[in-house]
């Protein structure tokens, strides 16, 4: 009874800080022509209620792709159906069209707060709270402690609350497939993933780990019996529930060709805003997009990102376990958010969520990396008016971690997963491990660091001549961290020699 009661209080307090986010402002509030995500997803209700489905991802005079086209798979333009006959039985004057557009009162505020809620409270929060539950030799206080931690985590909160999106639906889907591969469910895994990724094309972040996790379970079985069978019937749920998701299109080769342009718009170039990948970061010392053709841009792209994630599929499709499996979703996200074509910061929620799914396994470090990718979409939140919520979600996070989950205690060696590593390195190199005793040196200098930047930003104003001075330095600091994240998740993943061993410990 005690365990049920905690776990009722851990999810209402992450409730009450998504609730308590959601009274602030939204994207672009106030702010004409093209407002922000808030009026992106109300055009979008109103542009399904509205128009045929054959019109939905086409230019047209009732529907300009300029103003905030539908560039989302259909899952999600079917989602805005569904909000706008739920607005339309409210008030029509919301999805009303062409009239609506830049709608804002404090009733529809409240509608679309609500939408947001509802979705969270139906897949992700159900999704987390069973994810935490069915890990097994883990002390049920500490697995109301990751639950907390996880429904604090202030990134995803402050992105789907106060800046406006429905990242935890496709997040939520993307969390049920991984419970249906812990539970053997593949089939069922298999589907609730492909809904993901029929929601969010960047879901294509997390797409090779599950390939390859199944392949490799396929490997295992035997490609001559049981693993053959279980490679078609996954080939089949995968076909059948794209083929589901995507049947109003199949009817014209024009329709299918439209859409995929729409969510793959190759033409924008390398990068568009200031975000905290390699290519932007290193955009102010070497104009990339200046000296190389977007065609060449799009390869090196490719390759760098191939490169930095084909390590890990490699492993997890000789040996597919499920602890391999969560680590690799965290390397190849974070791979496709450093080195991939036209990454967005809001991307880094794609990382941060197979991050919070091994956070029993590696809690200082996981820790640590939520807070920067909090910290790497603060020009972002700077200008949706989300600084006092950033700030307050922000140390409410720290102070979890730091109460329930002990991670100061969890710096050595065994406990950061590096044995094996330092154990290897240290035949050449004898003094190498006092390095891991300065890592909670390193880690208050980083927490020091990113205080004084965000002070700078939301206080001082930037020089005449370095207009942009502020927002470099949050995604140049973050892109500095997360290079050296993704060289730790591979040593640990790729150095770990007992993932087999391991296995019993997780879901």
């Amino acid at each position: 009874m005690e365990t049920w009661s905690l776990t009722a209080l851990s999810v209402l307090l992450g409730l009450v800080v998504r609730w308590s986010v959601s009274l602030n402002s939204y994207s672009g509030a106030g702010k004409s022509p093209l407002y922000g995500d808030y009026e992106a997803q109300r055009h979008w209700q109103e542009i399904t209620y509205n128009l045929p489905v054959y019109q939905w991802y086409f230019n047209t005079s009732d529907n300009n792709l300029q103003f905030w086209g539908l560039d989302y798979p259909p899952l999600t333009a079917y989602h805005s159906l569904l909000c706008a006959y739920a607005a339309k039985l409210i008030n029509p004057d919301w999805i009303a069209l062409n009239t609506s557009q830049g709608y804002e009162s404090p009733a529809h505020k409240l509608f679309m707060r609500t939408t947001v809620f509802i979705a969270d409270l139906n897949l992700y929060i159900p999704a987390i709270v069973l994810y935490c539950f069915c890990l097994k030799e883990t002390s049920v206080n500490k697995k109301v402690s990751i639950l907390l931690c996880i429904l604090l985590y202030p990134g995803l909160i402050l992105i789907d609350y106060g800046h406006f999106q429905y990242n935890t639906v496709s997040l939520g889907f993307a969390l049920w497939g991984v419970l249906g591969l812990s539970y053997n469910w593949h089939l069922l895994g298999s589907l609730a993933f492909c809904l993901a990724l029929n929601y969010k094309q960047m879901e294509l972040y997390h797409a090779l780990p599950f390939f390859c996790y199944l392949l490799g379970k396929c490997f295992e079985k035997g490609l001559n019996g049981r693993g053959l069978a279980l490679l078609m019937k996954v080939a089949f749920a995968v076909v059948a529930s794209f083929a589901l998701c995507w049947l109003p299109f199949l009817t014209d080769l024009e329709q299918i060709l439209q859409v995929l342009r729409r969510l793959f718009p190759v033409d924008r170039g390398l990068f568009e805003d200031k975000v905290a990948n390699v290519w932007c970061s290193l955009s102010f010392i070497l104009k990339i997009k200046n000296i190389l053709s977007p065609r060449t841009q799009l390869l090196l792209s490719f390759a760098f990102t191939v490169l930095a994630l084909l390590p890990a599929c490699i492993k997890l499709t000789l040996q597919p376990t499920l602890k391999g499996f969560k680590f690799a979703l965290v390397i190849c996200a974070l791979a496709f958010f450093l080195f991939s074509f036209q990454v967005h910061e809001k991307s880094i929620l794609l990382v941060s969520i197979p991050v919070c799914l091994i956070i029993s396994e590696v809690p200082f470090v996981s820790t640590w990396f939520l807070l920067v990718s909090t910290f790497s979409m603060l020009p972002l939140l700077l200008k949706d008016g989300l600084l006092l919520p950033y700030i307050v979600t922000t140390l409410t996070f720290l102070l979890a971690s730091v109460t329930v989950l002990s991670i100061h205690e969890k710096i050595s060696e065994e406990a950061l997963r590096l044995k094996a590593f330092f154990l290897l390195l240290q035949v050449h190199f004898p003094g190498l491990g006092v390095w891991t005793n300065a890592i909670n040196y390193f880690f208050m200098v980083s927490v020091a660091v990113m205080a004084v930047v965000t002070f700078m930003s939301s206080v001082l104003i930037p020089p005449v001549r370095f207009p942009d001075l502020f927002p470099v330095l949050v995604s140049s600091i973050s892109c500095a961290h997360f290079m050296i994240f993704l060289i730790y998740f591979n040593i640990v993943y790729l150095w770990d020699s007992q993932n087999k061993k391991n296995l019993k410990k997780t879901c």
